[in-house]
Parts: structure tokens; C-alpha cells; sequence
């Protein structure tokens, strides 16, 4: 398994696990909450990935990009979280006249 792959892979369980699990018992509908929690998250990904890929020269390819290990992470985790993150909130959304 690519190096990419195994970064996408494990965000999109802690996103999962996140959404479906923790926040919902310890977040609700808070925003904050779950803005909290997601730093949380999120860092948990970067600790993860940093303590394989830290001080290595180890080049992820983004689109068109090569990226370090943070970068990718950061903005792999980012594009997946977005979608879950209108999901979760769907219903807490303003909605259009």
C-alpha cells in the first residue's frame, strides 16, 4: 500500500470513528464542541504520521503537488472531513428561502 493511501486511509477512519462515534455522545450539535474536538482529531492523524515520516524526505503527490508529511495530511484529512462535516451538521444548517 502507497504511503498516500495509508495516510488517506487512516484519516478517513479517525473521521468515521469521529463522527459517528465520539462526537455525537460528547459534542451534539455544538459547533464549538465539535470544532474542539475535531483539533483533537486532527492532531491525533499528525502525531500518527509524524512519528513514521517526521525527518524524512519522504514526498507525498497531491494533485499536481509534492508535499511533506504535515501538508498532506493536513489538507488529505481537510477534503474528507468537509463532506461529513455538512452531513453531521445538515439539519443544524440555515436553511434557503
Amino acid at each position: 500500500m502507497s504511503a498516500e493511501l495509508t495516510i488517506i486511509l487512516l484519516n478517513t477512519v479517525i473521521i468515521v470513528i469521529a463522527y459517528v462515534s465520539v462526537y455525537p455522545k460528547l459534542a451534539g450539535k455544538n459547533l464549538n464542541k465539535v470544532a474542539l474536538f475535531d483539533c483533537l482529531a486532527s492532531g491525533l492523524a499528525l502525531v500518527i504520521v509524524a512519528n513514521k515520516y517526521w525527518g524524512t524526505a519522504v514526498e507525498f503527490d497531491f494533485l499536481m503537488f509534492e508535499l511533506n508529511w504535515f501538508w498532506f495530511t493536513l489538507l488529505s484529512y481537510s477534503i474528507i472531513e468537509i463532506p461529513v462535516a455538512l452531513w453531521y451538521f445538515r439539519d443544524s444548517l440555515p436553511k434557503g428561502s
